[in-house]
């Protein structure tokens, strides 16, 4: 069997799933294979090697990159050098377009094979990245279908794998199970709160969130609230604040988890990201709120170029779900959004459906049609044989 030498970075949580799954498909096909680069804990766990902490590429927004900008300069650097001088058979970068596709672009033109896995939000903003992409990536793969026309222009090569989240979940044993695994009686309503895995939403968010948990249970003392945290320095950051301000809320900390607390929810009350995607995948109706730096926002602002921020309803077309974005995310109005969802039996059937069909959309099979995909490349590569 072939014993391939391949490269990964991913840059935060979202890309450690996709690339642990990636590697556990590719290390069953090409047993003896070696996977080094940058990821988190799943990565590592699957056989990665990681060459630096995933958290040094995990910065939000583009005034907060500005301070860490000579340090990630220099770790994409110090990766173009050590692959430069030990090739690897593939690179693979997993989202965090900002630090990859530069590393690609650096490594396709000294004539390594390059893979980007999850396409940069070019239906977005950005649209005219397609052409550095196009001269930085061999095979892009998509997540979602409606991705590959925007790249018609450069005909770059493009596979639509679906999301493997939608696989996983559909497997995953512990949905059905998740409101007796944090004990709750059936007469509880439950609200999640999830105000993002970056220090920085939780800076800018779990206090709003929070004050508005405090309103809704005012309002209805059946309520309780699970609070995931995403890591240990998370975990910290949220119990610290509950201690100064919240201690008086029916509020459960959670280290990780949020999956299950997610699948518990009544209504969730969500940072937009990923974790959007999740919970559209779970079918639970969301109130999805955000806020970054004054000047990050007013630059992101100019630069959208879709009428929404959050994955549900891109992917629907339509405005499933409340955006609450900036000065307008208040307790108040995420306290009467989410109200909204507790009372309205109609609009919470209508947004079931619609995830519902979301949801067959995205479940193929994503680490083995990736992993399909690169197999493939590989082997018009000349870097495995044809069978």
């Amino acid at each position: 069997m072939t014993a391939l030498r391949i490269a990964l970075v991913a840059g935060e949580a979202s890309g450690d799933i996709l690339g642990s799954g990636l590697i556990s498909e590719l290390s069953k096909r090409f047993p003896n294979s070696t996977f080094e680069g940058i990821g988190g804990d799943l990565m590592i766990a699957a056989g990665l090697v990681s060459r630096a902490p995933m958290e040094r590429l995990s910065v939000m927004g583009l005034v907060e990159v500005l301070s860490r900008l000579p340090e990630l300069l220099s770790l994409r650097k110090s990766l173009v050098q050590h692959w430069l001088k030990n090739p690897p058979d593939v690179f693979i970068g997993i989202d965090a377009p900002d630090f990859t596709l530069e590393l690609e672009r650096r490594l396709k033109e000294a004539g390594i094979t390059t893979v980007h896995y999850v396409s940069p939000s070019v239906w977005a903003w950005k649209a005219k990245r397609i052409y550095k992409i196009k001269e930085a990536v061999d095979l892009l793969l998509a997540l979602f279908p409606f991705e590959a026309q925007h790249y018609e222009k450069t005909q770059q090569r493009i596979s639509f794998v679906g999301h493997p989240l939608a696989d996983t979940i559909a497997n995953d044993p512990k949905i059905p199970i998740a409101r007796d695994t944090f004990q709750l009686a059936s007469t509880q309503r439950v609200i999640g709160i999830l105000p993002g895995s970056r220090s920085s939403e939780i800076r800018y968010l779990a206090r709003p969130f929070l004050e508005a948990a405090r309103l809704l249970w005012q309002h209805n003392n059946d309520l309780v609230f699970l609070l995931p945290a995403a890591n240990e320095k998370r975990y910290e950051q949220l119990q610290r604040l509950i201690d100064e301000s919240f201690s008086d809320l029916p509020v459960q900390l959670i280290m990780g988890r949020s999956r299950e607390v997610m699948a518990a929810s009544d209504v969730i009350l969500i940072a937009s990201g990923t974790a959007t995607l999740e919970a559209t995948l779970l079918k639970k109706p969301m109130v999805v709120g955000y806020k970054m730096a004054g000047l990050t926002y007013a630059i992101f602002s100019r630069m959208l170029k879709t009428p929404y921020v959050s994955l549900p309803n891109i992917l629907a077309g339509e405005a499933l779900v409340p955006e609450v974005l900036q000065k307008e995310l208040t307790p108040e109005r995420l306290c009467a959004e989410v109200e909204h969802w507790l009372d309205s039996s109609t609009d919470k059937h209508y947004v079931v459906q619609r995830f519902s069909a979301i949801f067959e959309q995205l479940h193929k099979n994503a680490d083995q049609q990736a992993a399909d995909a690169i197999e493939l490349l590989m082997k018009e590569k000349g870097i495995l044989p044809h069978a």
